[in-house]
């Protein structure tokens, strides 16, 4: 198969889906991650998709967003350094919020599978974060559910889930989110996201932000925070120094955890 062949079947399949991984291509079509990686990056100059750590995305990210289950395939390697880091923010018996989006969960993952998940009580707006909270063994971790309406990343927002929110208290929150502006915030391309979002913090004592460094170079439509109302922020060492500097200006406490080592790529 040419590389022309190669590139429209990669064009194909984020119509579909939203998202590609190279390793996933690689296999499908037979070439190598180098191969696949080259093509994503002639792509991308174009302006037909955007790179992210792992694969592409749709350039057509400003209103919509892929599925969860496409997402969760994304940047895996990143989300797990970034709770990793997180984990340490919380103490046995806290009562903590976490929000919708893939990198929550992974950290909600890392989070249930240590001893600092001991007594603590999970208020979340994500089916599958409550799901894990349902599937553990252990019934020592308590979890609330915020109801709402389901979004295509399986969060629960809109009124009936603000309502809910409005009538209770955290000692920290945890989101991810879809983008970062610099100076504007944190940005979600879901209105109501955003606005439940903006809810958990509003009952949370401190705010804490989980995202990858690729978020730096996408945008999106709602802003659901400034960064003078985040406590911190955990992204990976993969940020550039001039983010890096502009960022550390505007938050109080920037934390970049150690990155994963890139894969070994061949060429075909």
């Amino acid at each position: 198969m040419i590389s022309s062949q190669r590139q429209h079947l990669i064009l194909s399949r984020l119509r579909t889906r939203g998202a590609v991984r190279i390793t996933a291509l690689s296999k499908e079509l037979g070439v190598s991650a180098m191969t696949i990686r080259r093509d994503i990056s002639e792509l991308a100059d174009k302006g037909l998709l955007r790179r992210v750590h792992g694969g592409a995305v749709s350039t057509s990210t400003l209103l919509s967003e892929p599925l969860f289950s496409v997402k969760s395939q994304l940047d895996i390697g990143l989300k797990d350094a970034i709770a990793r880091e997180a984990i340490g923010l919380v103490s046995p018996g806290d009562v903590i919020a976490i929000g919708g989006g893939t990198t929550a969960y992974v950290f909600a993952q890392h989070l249930l599978e240590s001893q600092q998940a001991n007594g603590i009580t999970i208020l979340t707006n994500s089916i599958p974060v409550a799901e894990l909270v349902q599937a553990l063994e252990s019934k020592d971790v308590e979890v609330i559910v915020t109801g709402g309406v389901i979004t295509r990343s399986n969060s629960l927002v809109g009124p009936i889930a603000d309502k809910v929110i409005a009538s209770l208290r955290v000692n920290t929150v945890f989101l991810g989110t879809h983008s970062v502006s610099i100076p504007r915030g944190f940005l979600m391309p879901n209105s109501l996201e955003a606005a439940t979002d903006m809810a958990m913090m509003d009952i949370a004592d401190r705010t804490i932000i989980l995202t990858d460094h690729t978020k730096w170079s996408s945008t999106s439509l709602s802003l659901f925070a400034r960064f003078d109302q985040v406590d911190t922020v955990i992204t990976d060492d993969g940020l550039d120094s001039d983010s890096v500097t502009k960022t550390r200006d505007l938050v109080k406490d920037l934390v970049l955890a150690h990155s994963p080592e890139p894969e070994e790529e061949s060429e075909e």
